[in-house]
């Protein structure tokens, strides 16, 4: 009789003490998700990240807090603590896509490609992909990054595509050239060697890999081959391309080092015109899953077999620095510098010191479509006086691309891309401009 009367007047008192306690203690846990949002939209993610960091033993688990630390945390760049966040929120909602995307963007943050690829497809349609651009493919990425848990990897594609050239022989623009001799007439140029536009297909293929020994040490190689066919009297520039490259990494930390050895051939319309043979350096610091520096050293032999007049041992040195933005934008910007040194006595004219600098970016449009651009400029010094024009030969050369990527699925890409070329140079003969557009389909695998 007691305890029912204790229960029929007391226990309503005491429910309310605690909820007395309880409420203003939710409201507080509120204001702390509120204020740490707040901070993030303000550019301030480390102070957010703090202020939820000292509550996340307590709140753990509740799928509002967690949402909002793997915001704090990704934003202000403690990848891992994001993961960890985002993994409790879809404990509790294992349905929700926006955490999955979420999720997915923080694995790309830190490399884990595997754990990206365990999310649902429709998932990773919406992530934007760091490897888009094919820019950006030939220039920051020769191998794949090692896989989480330390995998084996290859990857590999063909691509096919159709454009138009406005001087397929990089020939002068002009039809005659001025006389080096005064009171001369002006030089006539054979239409052969004027400049010649017109259509072509082109045909490529490429396998890039990375085969693991141990936590540090792996062998790396890439394959390459292209060919393209022009239509008309530009058929006689139709030229073929094989590269290839084997070598070792090692790996410590954010560091990696890589040597590899390189050939390439190359024929023009079905005659062998020139093959390359030498040693490539790399050291790549990757300051986290969205920023790293690249720097090379390039050694390369050319030869010519019919004009061994031309052969060169090129060297050349270089650095860059790539950046992944949260929203998907990515930009690099690189120096180089070195010479093409000739092998054969009093051949200095047809040798230069070179420098350049090359910049370049793309931005996400929508989940599938983005836009990149970049621009390359170089400067070519010579070694001495063109024994026909009596003028030592300086080069200007500059290059512009802009252009589109469409990946209508996974694994496919359609770019159309316009590409313009100047080439200002004191050698009347060495003088062009370029336009070429092409819109090429791409499969990867």
């Amino acid at each position: 009789m007691y305890l029912r009367f204790w229960s029929r007047r007391t226990l309503p008192w005491c429910l309310a003490a605690a909820l007395g306690v309880a409420l203003p203690s939710v409201a507080l846990a509120d204001e702390v998700v509120q204020q740490a949002t707040a901070l993030v939209r303000q550019g301030q993610a480390l102070q957010a990240f703090q202020l939820l960091d000292a509550h996340e033993a307590r709140r753990a688990g509740d799928p509002v807090f967690d949402a909002a630390m793997g915001e704090a945390a990704h934003a202000a760049g403690q990848y891992t603590r994001a993961i960890m966040a985002r993994e409790r929120v879809l404990a509790a909602d294992p349905g929700n896509q926006a955490a999955q995307v979420a999720l997915g963007q923080s694995l790309q943050a830190v490399g884990d490609r595997r754990g990206v690829l365990a999310l649902p497809p429709q998932v990773q349609a919406l992530l934007i992909p760091v490897d888009a651009g094919h820019t950006l493919d030939q220039f920051l990425y020769s191998y794949d990054r090692p896989e989480y848990g330390g995998h084996s990897s290859i990857k590999g594609y063909v691509e096919l595509g159709v454009g138009h050239d406005s001087n397929a022989n990089a020939a002068p623009v002009v039809g005659e050239l001025q006389s080096p001799v005064p009171g001369t007439p002006p030089w006539a140029l054979l239409p052969e060697a004027q400049a010649t536009s017109g259509n072509y297909v082109v045909a490529q293929a490429g396998l890039r890999g990375r085969a693991v020994i141990n936590s540090r040490w792996s062998v790396v190689g890439t394959a390459l081959a292209a060919t393209r066919h022009y239509g008309g009297q530009a058929d006689r520039f139709d030229h073929t391309a094989l590269d290839g490259a084997l070598g070792m990494a090692f790996r410590a930390e954010r560091h990696e080092v890589i040597v590899s050895g390189q050939g390439s051939y190359y024929a023009l319309d079905g005659s062998r015109l020139r093959t390359m043979g030498g040693v490539l350096g790399e050291w790549i610091y990757r300051i986290d899953g969205f920023r790293q520096w690249g720097s090379f050293l390039q050694v390369l032999e050319v030869r010519y077999p019919t004009q061994e007049l031309r052969n060169v041992r090129r060297s050349v040195l270089g650095t860059s620095y790539s950046h992944l933005f949260r929203n998907g934008t990515s930009a690099y910007a690189g120096v180089y510098g070195g010479r093409e040194q000739p092998k054969a006595n009093d051949a200095d004219p047809l040798g230069h010191r070179l420098w350049g600098v090359r910049l370049g970016g793309q931005w996400p449009l929508a989940p599938q479509w983005t836009v990149f651009a970049s621009a390359d400029w170089e400067h070519r010094r010579y070694g001495g006086q063109d024994p026909f024009f009596a003028v030592t030969r300086t080069d200007r050369q500059a290059q512009v691309a802009l252009g589109l990527n469409w990946t209508p699925a996974p694994g496919w890409r359609v770019t159309p891309q316009w590409q313009i070329t100047r080439n200002a140079s004191t050698l009347p003969i060495t003088d062009y401009e370029r336009r070429v557009f092409s819109i090429l389909l791409r499969r990867e695998f």
